[in-house]
């Protein structure tokens, strides 16, 4: 499957008051792994952004004046989404604020994301998982243990890497050995210690398969023979193999 991790940054909120978006990042993951493409542009959304929201994501109106529109990336962008399974961390927000854009061309088949992609929501599979905890993306970092060490704003790009590793964490099994529980805030309990990912690169030398030899075989199979006269019976998986076990 070929997924898409997605964010935005606006210029407030909420998209019925005609805010814009004027940040997007995305990262893509094929079979959960990383391929190194993503799609990343600051747009010019023609209105001042709320000092609110730049209070929250740094992006100034000044830094914003000579960047492209949206009209200008729509056909890349909907291109890199297409198709795709969109993973996006309170995804009502984001999708609200992409429809709008595509609307406000004119581009009615692409204003409804849904048409074309399949989307999940972080926050909602977070909720489901933990609640009554706080599942914000910084809480989930500190519960899976991945770095978030380099946001002290948002922005929509390092916010998408950061949750492709929390979807990936969040959805890949245990990633701890501690059996103590999880506090309120995410925090380990009882002094258990959250293992933090370390993705390996995907040209590491893949791990050595040794095949047993004929004589290992041989001796197995006399091993075998030696425990099922001892034991009255063979053994269960050699039953289940014959379909013998009742």
């Amino acid at each position: 499957m070929r997924s898409v991790v997605l964010d935005t940054e606006t210029t407030g909120m909420p998209v019925t008051e005609g805010h814009r978006i004027i940040e997007i990042g995305c990262v893509e993951l094929m079979g959960r792994r990383l391929t190194g493409r993503h799609f990343h542009v600051y747009l010019q959304p023609d209105r001042e952004v709320d000092e609110g929201a730049v209070a929250v994501h740094g992006i100034t109106n000044e830094f914003l004046a000579d960047k492209p529109r949206f009209k200008d990336i729509a056909d890349e962008f909907f291109e890199f989404i297409n198709g795709a399974q969109l993973i996006i961390h309170n995804a009502a927000f984001d999708v609200g604020f992409i429809n709008n854009e595509f609307a406000l061309l004119g581009q009615a088949e692409r204003a409804d994301v849904n048409n074309y992609c399949t989307v999940l929501d972080t926050l909602l599979l977070a909720r489901e998982r933990h609640p009554g905890q706080r599942n914000n993306l910084d809480a989930l970092c500190k519960r899976y243990g991945v770095d978030n060490s380099g946001r002290d704003l948002h922005g929509a790009l390092l916010d998408a890497e950061i949750l492709a590793d929390v979807y990936l964490a969040m959805t890949g099994g245990q990633t701890t050995l501690s059996l103590a529980g999880s506090g309120a805030d995410g925090s380990a309990t009882g002094g258990g210690q959250v293992s933090e990912i370390r993705r390996l690169p995907a040209d590491r030398p893949r791990t050595r398969v040794i095949q047993a030899t004929a004589e290992e075989l041989e001796a197995h199979a006399t091993r075998l023979a030696v425990i099922e006269k001892s034991a009255g019976g063979p053994p269960l998986w050699v039953q289940l193999e014959s379909g013998t076990h009742q």
